[in-house]
């Protein structure tokens, strides 16, 4: 019986340190949803590429009009937005529901490390898209959320970084298929989200 106090008395401490220097109320369920929002962006980002706007070519020739740039870029704030506060609300909900505080040293760190990398990825692809350079677009935006979620791992759950590793691998291969983006776009965003999600969500969240 006293061994078992012992020990849990130390998992206690663990959870306490845990909760100190990590912020683990993030939200598995907001990953889910962000993924569905991002397949369904995808969608209407194929219509629009190769439908609505695009000129005669092959896949790795496609012109893309001004006004289907226009479109998706539209199309991506949405799918930016949607997803950002579904996460803030669904975030807080369950912060609030495991008493836990939101804006503390540990989700500040949490932030900050996660916006270093996708501000520097995002002024980099904006300089692009104003340079009408769109075939690095896909992989760059891969690559650069996936350092944002390996670069803010060690403050919240470690499947995070495995979602930035996950993000990086099909990055690295998607530049070797120059042309098929918005498919590496919806397996990342998409796919991975909802995946590893979903594995946050039966991990962490459901009793």
């Amino acid at each position: 019986m006293e061994a078992n106090k012992y020990l849990d008395d130390i998992s206690e401490i663990k959870n306490m340190m845990n909760r100190s220097s990590r912020f683990i109320s993030l939200s598995g369920l907001s990953g889910i949803l962000a993924g569905i929002y991002a397949l369904i962006g995808a969608y209407f980002a194929y219509e629009t590429i190769y439908f609505d706007g695009a000129e005669l070519g092959s896949y790795k020739t496609l012109v893309i009009s001004e006004h289907a740039v226009y479109k998706l870029l539209a199309i991506a704030a949405v799918v930016i937005m949607g997803s950002i506060i579904t996460g803030i609300f669904l975030t807080v909900r369950k912060a609030k529901k495991e008493g836990e505080k939101i804006m503390d040293k540990a989700s500040q760190r949490l932030v900050l490390n996660f916006l270093i990398p996708l501000v520097t990825g995002g002024i980099l692809i904006l300089f692009l898209i104003e340079k009408e350079q769109f075939s690095l677009i896909a992989p760059l935006t891969l690559i650069f959320y996936g350092l944002a979620c390996v670069n803010a791992s060690k403050y919240t759950v470690g499947d995070i970084r495995y979602l930035g590793l996950t993000l990086l691998g099909l990055a690295f291969l998607s530049l070797w298929f120059i042309g098929y983006g918005l498919l590496f776009w919806a397996l990342g965003f998409g796919i991975c989200h909802i995946f590893y999600g979903a594995m946050m969500y039966f991990k962490y969240e459901r009793k």
